[in-house]
């Protein structure tokens, strides 16, 4: 059956296979045509009203005294990929007022003053990945760019040593992977994740540094300083978002934008235009799929009643390609004019405070790529993971024209 035939009513968006190929994106275009908050029963009997226009986004997004983080949680379902108790110590977990102290903790970090300092080592970085492909003319640049980069990055941030980053790939791919389901496996990665901070954190005590996690660990909220849970909880949500959505927007970015030869071209002519063009990337993808709120007390969306208690599900890339936003939202163009998007969310303040950095590393990425590689093309079928809160692709194996390293 099609999209255009299929009843709405019986549509349910917990289910992954809906997002085997990415999000649904005709789907999305229905509902926000006919039913842009629509109620979403689960297998279970519990629900969700599904929010897929940007305007009914951003409302939400920035009245957390109606629309709670706090309240059950930001996932669908309550206890995946953490305990609720867990995903309250998260950031993206807490409400304001306690919410504005706890940013103010990570936000030192991440001025822009702090992120242009970046500038230099994260080129060095890029180019150090591209050496490693360069003279074969072949990758897949999933594994051997789009993963390293932002993981080593962010490493590097908070003080983990570099030995280590496989071992938090792989903490944080089981988090993302526990999303949904009935599996213990996120829980235990987050506690794998604890353990291995515990030792980081007894070392910057004795030997502290400028690092991120020697910051963390003198930062007070209210003359308190954060317990071990609570560092591990920031500590993993900053690997996440520092790691897993730059990745996945610089592999499906540059999908889309080789998937357009036409807008290659137009970088390739007037490289100034880099930056329109991580923009339009970083909409296209809009990396995270969904995040949920709470209503606090009875109140509605576009008209639809919602009731206290009523959880609310934000669709990201929907609102990222509204018609109401967006001229011609399902083509990848590099000339929008400060193109409209919700891929750090729909304002307010949960607003991604490490949008900067991404942005850097994703314009420098796209610089040097065309730099070195300007024939890069696709070369196969590219692998989509299957989830609902993570749009993301697993392979992408592309080809170049051989060259010799830079070093």
């Amino acid at each position: 059956m099609s999209i255009a035939d299929t009843d709405l009513a019986t549509v349910d968006l917990t289910d992954v296979e809906l997002f085997a190929d990415g999000p649904p994106h005709e789907l999305f275009a229905r509902m926000r045509a006919e039913a842009p908050v629509r109620w979403n029963p689960m297998s279970d009997g519990d629900g969700f009203w599904s929010v897929t226009r940007a305007e009914d986004i951003e409302r939400i997004s920035k009245d957390p005294e109606t629309f709670s983080s706090n309240l059950s949680g930001f996932m669908i379902r309550e206890d995946a990929p953490l305990s609720a108790d867990v995903m309250r110590m998260v950031l993206l977990g807490i409400d304001p007022p306690e919410h504005t102290k706890y940013r103010m903790i990570i936000q030192r970090v991440f001025t822009p003053a702090t992120i242009n300092k970046s500038e230099d080592a994260i080129r060095s970085r890029v180019n150090k990945l591209l050496d490693g492909i360069c003279e074969r003319g072949t990758a897949d640049f999933v594994a051997e760019v789009a993963v390293p980069l932002p993981l080593q990055t962010i490493a590097e941030i908070l003080g983990v040593p570099d030995d280590d980053c496989e071992k938090l790939f792989e903490w944080t791919n089981r988090i993302e992977r526990a999303v949904g389901t009935a599996s213990d496996d996120g829980m235990a990665a987050f506690g794998e994740m604890g353990m291995y901070l515990a030792g980081l954190v007894n070392e910057r005590k004795e030997n502290p540094t400028s690092d991120l996690i020697s910051q963390l660990i003198v930062a007070e909220v209210d003359g308190e300083r954060l317990d071990d849970l609570q560092l591990t909880a920031f500590f993993a949500l900053l690997m996440f978002a520092g790691n897993d959505t730059t990745r996945n927007t610089a592999s499906g970015g540059l999908l889309g934008l080789l998937q357009e030869p036409s807008e290659v071209q137009k970088l390739r002519d007037d490289p100034a235009m880099i930056p329109s063009g991580v923009e339009e990337m970083i909409r296209w993808v809009s990396a995270v799929v969904h995040f949920r709120r709470t209503a606090t007390k009875d109140t509605e969306i576009g008209g639809v009643p919602i009731k206290r208690g009523d959880k609310v599900v934000m669709w990201y890339p929907s609102g990222s390609r509204d018609e109401a936003r967006v001229e011609e939202p399902m083509r990848f163009t590099i000339d929008r004019d400060g193109a409209s998007h919700q891929a750090f969310g729909g304002g307010g303040r949960h607003f991604c405070l490490g949008a900067g950095l991404a942005r850097l590393q994703l314009r420098i990425l796209l610089e040097e790529l065309l730099r070195r590689m300007p024939d890069i093309q696709i070369d196969g079928s590219p692998v989509h993971g299957r989830s609902n809160w993570v749009n993301g692709i697993t392979a992408l194996p592309v080809k170049f024209t051989p060259s010799s390293p830079q070093g």
